[in-house]
């Protein structure tokens, strides 16, 4: 589904008191927009965790998936 679509809803619901939601998502930028925390998968293993703000610096994160800006 486009990011547009699913957004409202997902902020809706992890703003309710002692909601957790399990996000799946290719797009890494999108997850990290979305997510308040988060694992970060390459090969299967996990290679960062942490909030998304720590995710967003990681310089493993930003190699795999979001490239060296």
């Amino acid at each position: 589904m486009p990011p547009h679509t699913t957004r409202p809803p997902l902020r809706t619901a992890r703003n309710a008191a002692g909601t957790s939601i399990l996000l799946v998502e290719q797009n890494a930028r999108y997850a990290l927009e979305t997510a308040s925390r988060g694992y970060v998968l390459q090969t299967g293993a996990i290679i960062a965790s942490g909030s998304c703000d720590e995710l967003k610096r990681d310089e493993r994160v930003k190699e795999a998936y979001l490239g060296r800006k």
